[in-house]
């Protein structure tokens, strides 16, 4: 009897474990990661979390291609995430060039922004900001895969997250200037590029303004796209500036408070744009404008055209 019992425990647990959603692992996650952003689904930046802005990014991408909506990776959502993919590596080495390492960084910035108006630009900090951003990944993840590596030396061979390869093909993410509009959704701190079928194209994570500045809704219009834009600080417009704040030019650059490209639209002081920090994207608050990670705002600016809808609800 006590055999018994116990195959029919083993017996419980196996199916148990058969009918158990996946098992998100820090390597499942990453990989999926890896994946989900180079087929046009972000979930921002890479870090190996199962997250809220990770969920999201699964329950788009599962969505687009008529898979079971649960948010998690199940075995089908990875197969067919492996099958966009064409069955690449999720991480790769990496080796350091002279100009990885030269800089010029600005290594100490400040967080008020008239100090920051006078800093001649606003560049990485270090190799080691500049690599994460080009790798969509945080600096925090970057260390872990490469313990005792320094990023200062040209030569150094790391590992990172394989969102530049040649041969994975982002097809969920469909030809550019396709995109009938933009739509930005306050519930889940969301982007889409759709079609006009309304096929989303790329999504991504963002945020979407505060109590105090609320998102605008409403149907707006591409007005224009700035590159490396230039902040144009105005306190008045900013309900927690400083008394003794003045209006000031904020020099351009990654670090910039609007990071490496502005979409500007028909509602005035609006428009989606990057940010120096990449890591609070989704999950920290905005004055009222729509901000997301440097790498999905370039990616944004590629279908933003003058006269694009664009739609806040």
């Amino acid at each position: 009897m006590v055999l018994l019992a116990f195959i029919l425990l083993i017996a419980g647990v196996a199916t148990a474990q058969e009918t158990r959603p996946a098992v998100e692992s820090h390597d499942t996650v990453l990989a999926a990661q890896v994946m989900l952003d180079v087929a046009g689904f972000s979930a921002g930046e890479i870090d190996g979390r199962a997250g809220r802005n990770f969920g999201r990014a699964v329950a788009a991408f599962q969505r687009r291609h008529g898979l079971a909506v649960s948010g998690r990776v199940d075995e089908a959502t990875l197969a067919r995430l492996q099958e966009e993919f064409r069955h690449q590596p999720s991480v790769v080495t990496y080796t350091l060039t002279d100009a990885d390492v030269a800089g010029p960084f600005q290594p100490n910035i400040p967080t008020d922004l008239v100090e920051q108006s006078k800093l001649p630009s606003l560049g990485y900090r270090n190799a080691l900001e500049a690599l994460a951003e080009r790798f969509h990944a945080s600096p925090a993840l970057l260390q872990s895969l490469n313990r005792g590596q320094t990023f200062t030396r040209a030569g150094e061979t790391i590992t990172v997250p394989n969102v530049l390869s040649v041969d994975a093909v982002p097809t969920g993410a469909g030809p550019r200037g396709t995109g009938a509009r933009i739509v930005v959704t306050r519930q889940t701190s969301a982007l889409t590029v759709e079609d006009a079928e309304g096929r989303v194209l790329f999504f991504a994570p963002v945020t979407t303004g505060s109590q105090h500045d609320p998102l605008p809704t409403g149907r707006w219009k591409v007005t224009g796209v700035q590159q490396s834009p230039v902040f144009h600080y105005n306190p008045d417009l900013f309900w927690d500036a400083e008394p003794t704040h003045s209006k000031a030019k904020i020099p351009a650059g990654p670090n910039n408070p609007v990071g490496v490209a502005w979409i500007d639209i028909s509602k005035p002081h609006y428009g989606i744009h990057g940010t120096p920090e990449p890591s609070t994207v989704g999950h920290t608050q905005s004055h009222g404008c729509v901000r997301m990670t440097n790498w999905d705002i370039r990616r944004v600016a590629e279908w933003a055209k003058p006269g694009m809808l664009v739609v806040f609800q």
